[in-house]
Order: C-alpha cells, then sequence, then structure tokens
C-alpha cells in the first residue's frame, strides 16, 4: 500500500506532468537575472497580486527573512503574533541575522492580533527603545482563514500609524479559494507577501516574495548575502508556474477532504475533534495513547506528526485522496476500539 501522508502539506511530490515540464524548462544564470522561467514565475505573481516585483527564492522561511530585513534596520522592532511561524518557527533569524528585535503579541483563537494590543505595544520614539516599524500578520494561520473585514481594518490601522505590513502567506491561496475570492484581493493590503509554491500547491521547491520594486532589489541582496542566489533555477521555477496554472482551484478538494476526515474523526469514541479549518484538522487524544498510536498506524502505513502533546494536526493535499481519508478514519476507529 501507499503510504497516507497526513504530516503536511509540505511533503507533496511533483506530478508526472509537473516533472516532464521541469524538464523542459528553459534556463539561464538567475544571479546574473538571466533565467527566463524564473523571471517568467517572478514576474506571473507580482504581476498577478498586483505588486512591481518579485524575487523566487528556496524556501518560504527565507523569504520572509528577506521580508523583515528588507522593511527593517538593525534596531528596529516588528510585531507579530507569539504563535506565528515568523516568529515560533523560523530559528529566530529575524534577530539572529538582521538584528530586527520581535514584539509578539497573542493570538486571538481566530488567528487575529488585536488591534488594541497592538498598539499598546508599539514604541515611543525614544532612544530607550527599538523603533516600531513592521506589522507581519499569517494567513492562514494553523487553516484559520483571517476574514478580509480584520485585514482591511489592520492595513488602515499600519497606515495611520506609519507601519509598514508584511503577510507571511505560506497558504495565502488557501485562504482565497476557502475565502472564494481572488488571492490579488487579499495581498493588495499589504506591502509585501511571501507566497510558498511547495505547501498545497504542490511544487518541490520555492517561495515568491512580492512587494515593490525597492523592496525587492534590497531583498535580492540579502537572499545573495544569506546563501539564496541560484543559478539554473528554472527547472524549479517551471513547477511553480505548473501549479499556479493547475492547483489553485483544485485547493479546494483537499478542504473538503479535511472536512470529511473531521467528520468522520468526530464520531470516534476517545477522539475530541477540536475543529477543521482549510486544509487541516485538529484532534486531541489520551496523552497516554500518543506512542501506541503512532506504532498502530505506522503500521497502517498512515504518518501523522505525533510527539509529546495530545493535539494532533492532520493536513491534506495533492497526494491525498479519498481513499486516503477513508484508511485514515478506518485505521483510527480500530485503534479506539481496543
Amino acid at each position: 500500500m501507499e503510504w497516507v501522508d497526513l504530516r503536511s502539506d509540505t511533503v507533496t511530490r511533483p506530478t508526472p506532468t509537473m516533472r516532464a515540464v521541469m524538464v523542459e524548462a528553459e534556463v539561464g544564470d538567475d544571479v546574473y537575472g538571466e533565467d527566463p522561467t524564473v523571471n517568467a514565475l517572478q514576474q506571473r505573481l507580482a504581476s498577478d497580486l498586483g505588486f512591481e516585483a518579485g524575487l523566487f527564492v528556496p524556501s518560504g522561511t527565507q523569504s520572509n527573512l528577506l521580508a523583515l530585513m528588507s522593511h527593517c534596520e538593525r534596531g528596529d522592532e516588528y510585531l507579530v503574533g507569539a504563535d506565528a511561524h515568523t516568529y515560533k518557527f523560523e530559528g529566530g533569524g529575524a534577530a539572529v541575522l538582521g538584528s530586527i528585535q520581535p514584539q509578539p503579541i497573542p493570538h486571538d483563537v481566530d488567528g487575529t492580533l488585536p488591534l488594541e494590543k497592538i498598539a499598546a505595544a508599539i514604541k515611543p520614539v525614544d532612544p530607550h527603545f527599538a523603533r516600531t516599524k513592521l506589522l507581519a500578520l499569517e494567513n492562514t494561520w494553523h487553516g484559520r482563514v483571517l476574514s478580509r473585514d480584520y485585514l482591511r481594518a489592520a492595513h488602515e490601522f499600519a497606515r495611520e500609524r506609519g507601519l509598514a505590513l508584511h503577510l507571511d502567506g505560506a497558504r495565502l491561496f488557501n485562504a482565497a479559494v476557502a475565502d472564494g475570492v481572488p488571492a490579488r484581493e487579499i495581498a493588495q493590503l499589504f506591502d509585501s507577501v511571501s507566497i510558498c509554491l511547495s505547501k498545497g500547491l504542490g511544487a518541490p521547491v520555492g517561495s515568491v516574495l512580492v512587494g515593490s520594486a525597492a523592496l525587492i532589489d534590497k531583498a535580492r541582496r540579502w537572499r545573495k548575502v544569506t546563501g539564496g542566489g541560484w543559478r539554473q533555477a528554472g527547472i524549479l521555477a517551471a513547477a511553480g508556474l505548473h501549479a499556479l496554472d493547475h492547483h489553485v482551484e483544485r485547493l479546494a478538494e483537499d478542504h473538503a477532504r479535511a472536512a470529511r476526515l473531521a467528520d468522520g474523526l468526530r464520531e470516534i469514541p476517545g477522539v475530541h475533534l477540536l475543529g477543521h479549518h482549510t486544509n487541516m484538522a485538529f484532534v486531541d487524544v489520551p496523552a497516554d495513547r500518543l506512542r501506541d498510536l503512532d506504532v498502530h498506524l505506522q503500521a497502517a502505513r498512515i504518518r501523522i506528526s505525533i510527539g509529546y502533546l495530545p493535539t494532533l494536526r492532520l493536513v491534506t493535499h495533492l497526494d491525498i485522496d479519498d481513499d486516503g481519508v477513508q484508511r485514515t478514519l478506518e485505521a483510527f476507529a480500530r485503534f479506539f476500539a481496543r
């Protein structure tokens, strides 16, 4: 049997058609700006989302880091969610490499950062304090779609206070598909957006940072400084272009399968469904059964991320079909029937 891998949407593999497109990609040296396929990908996403320029980089972590380092100088501060990816799961890069101070703010349960808490965190113009320059949001956040009303309010808030606004939009297209709007409608509320191609869109590698031409010029320099300059990267950019053409609308299938998975898990005694959002379902199981559950699922050729916490996240994606959802539900049911 094939593995059913629900650990993350990062585990997707290129489809046969995507692989064929990669083989045929026209390439050049991207450090010199001469890779036509990279240039096409950068321009495509910048144009689609309403920005002047884009920059193709190896990872979402680097894309966010370049945005932070391009918006902020040494001694500046960015405001960010306490459970945001850029703050909690990216190695502290802004502080380590950019000398940028993060100011974490607790999330509300819907993933938003309350504007009154953001306002209270902005520092006075005073040499005692880091200079507050940037607000960073994340959409989706743990699968949750931030409402456009909130995003518009955050946009106006940032403008009134002279803050730049960055979006970690690793799953921007999931948010747009779930909200039933073009991704551009979300992206245009921000000064820069990072988009991951290697999650739900199914490309093997890469993210794109979009913003103004001046911001992307700065980001390109920081990409080189942080070791992200690459040569004939059009092979990878071709996968991104194919994903944009063929894998955006189908994200709705992932969302539907996550909902089906959640509905089934809800009916299993011993499993506490916490909820589902876009392509993610969250459950609690008894902590003392985690290790045995992991062994049981592995034997059924099902992978989920099991750590020391009883909350489990199951993520649907391009490589999860209806049969994979059904196998997972049956495996959970067998385990909790024991």
